[in-house]
């Protein structure tokens, strides 16, 4: 038994599932086991420390916290079967997110998808033992769920079929689930929920995960979750506020592609994990990692009113801010300036009083009078970029090419106005100082910038909060704007490093 439990594990089956979606990604062993490290060890040898993984898909947590406690526990239950017995059934516990992950789960911890057969290394009376699922439904209220914010008209499902619905989020009080205190909560939740919008629109449900177990306030947390919450994400401003001043966060460990930590799955944005713990008051660990690099600072969360993920790019963040400039997010219009949407079209003939609109497929033409909104700036001229990241997020991108940032520019014209399809990052009267902000957005200074406030695949006003606004009257350089705000040599070289020629 100590053989089977303890050594096999070539090939491992849960490191081969570890990437089937982006919705619910199945963690590999190793990603496990290096979150698992950021515990302090004498867990490992303390047999009444109890651990709860409330998403279970794959069990891999449980399984790996098994096989350290058969070690740790070793000189306590000097019979192995005891050991397991103890292990299994007074320590570690999950919820699994939908019935055949649970099936899975207890196979990867009993060794048997049933732990009262005879196959179980360990024995219960009942098939489920300590990995639960209960099918759960939405709580519907206006089209939506109370607690997750899924869409009735994509979940409210019949008998059979799965609603998604998932157990630890579905309840005002979590503690009631298993009417215990857990020492460590550790998982990989679902990460989001399709909502019914427009194309591939999503609502995250993952903080919902992380604010239900802070609740219980266990001695330690642990998740894995998308990076998004760091700058932007749909409908997470309020969780990114809870996290930035929340001091208990000890340890974030970032990945600005989650290929790295999930091979083959892209997610926009990076991915991260955490160790919250309810003991500590302070500063928290940030380390960077890419590739074989791993750069570690002591950071204070809530220094800016986002996360600026690298160490790296803070001290030239703060250069700019304390200079005093303006920022170029007090003056970049917000996203549809003109009220026109992606798929809206004009005619393709011209009339007496018309005045073009830019779509995606080219020039078309609209009545002024059509126009509802930001009608003072129809005779200016106007700096345009895509308000998506290109190439889906850059996520491909070998950093050693280089990032873009932002699509290619354009400046339309007095009397040109766009559909949503842009954004309008610059309006100006005169045209010389149009283009002078065109060369500086072309510089690697100001998308570099940029690209720290960048939290996925969108562009928007917000994202230019570091982006200085400076006199375009002049045109600018990099030279230029090292100059001015004071770059160290090692900080040039950064950003030159980080940010391609347009």
């Amino acid at each position: 038994m100590s053989d089977l439990y303890l050594s096999a594990y070539n090939p491992d089956v849960l490191a081969c599932i570890a990437n089937l979606s982006n919705d619910e990604v199945f963690t590999p062993p190793e990603v496990a086991n290096a979150m698992l490290d950021l515990l302090p060890s004498e867990l490992w040898h303390d047999s009444k420390a109890t651990f709860l993984d409330p998403a279970c898909k794959s069990g891999v947590f449980l399984r790996e916290i098994a096989k350290r406690l058969i070690h740790g526990l070793a000189d306590e239950f000097l019979d192995l079967q005891q050991r397991l017995d103890h292990i299994f059934h007074k320590q570690l516990y999950g919820i699994a997110i939908t019935e055949l992950t649970s099936l899975l789960s207890r196979r990867s911890i009993y060794c048997s998808k049933y732990p009262n057969s005879a196959y179980s290394v360990t024995h219960f009376d009942d098939v489920q033992g300590n990995v639960r699922y209960k099918r759960i439904q939405h709580c519907w209220q206006n089209g939506r769920c109370t607690f997750c914010g899924a869409s009735q008209s994509k979940y409210d499902r019949e008998q059979g079929l799965e609603t998604h619905a998932y157990e630890w989020i579905h309840v005002t009080k979590p503690e009631d689930i298993w009417d215990m205190k857990f020492d460590v909560i550790i998982s990989n939740p679902p990460y989001q929920l399709n909502d019914s919008g427009n194309g591939v629109s999503a609502v995250p449900i993952f903080q919902h995960f992380v604010r239900q177990a802070i609740k219980l306030q266990p001695r330690y947390l642990s998740m894995i979750i998308p990076a998004r919450w760091y700058a932007g994400g749909k409908g997470l401003g309020g969780f990114r506020d809870y996290m930035l001043n929340d001091n208990h966060i000890r340890k974030i460990v970032d990945y600005e592609s989650s290929k790295e930590c999930f091979d083959g799955v892209n997610i926009a944005g990076g991915i991260c994990y955490f160790l919250w713990e309810r003991d500590h008051a302070g500063m928290c660990e940030i380390t960077n990692i890419q590739g074989e690099t791993a750069n570690i600072n002591i950071r204070k969360l809530n220094e800016f009113p986002i996360f600026i993920r690298s160490n790296l790019a803070v001290s030239i963040v703060r250069k700019v801010i304390d200079s005093g400039v303006d920022m170029h997010s007090n003056h970049a219009y917000p996203r549809n300036p003109f009220g026109f949407s992606t798929n809206y079209r004009g005619r393709d003939k011209k009339e007496p009083g018309d005045i073009e609109l830019l779509t995606s497929t080219g020039f078309q033409y609209i009545r002024k009078t059509d126009i509802q909104k930001n009608t003072d700036i129809i005779d200016s001229y106007k700096v345009l970029i895509g308000r998506l990241v290109p190439s889906n997020g850059e996520l491909d991108v070998d950093p050693k090419n280089g990032y873009k940032v932002i699509t290619d520019t354009r400046i339309i014209e007095p009397g040109q106005i766009n559909t949503e399809t842009y954004l309008d990052i610059g309006v100006f009267s005169s045209k010389n100082e149009a283009q002078n902000f065109e060369q500086f957005l072309h510089c690697k200074f100001p998308r570099f910038l940029l690209r720290q406030a960048i939290s996925s695949l969108n562009v928007t006003r917000e994202c230019f909060r570091f982006v200085p606004y400076e006199d375009f009257t002049q045109e600018w350089t990099d030279e230029k704007l090292y100059r001015k705000y004071g770059l160290t040599e090692k900080e040039v070289n950064f950003v030159e490093q980080t940010i391609r020629a347009m």
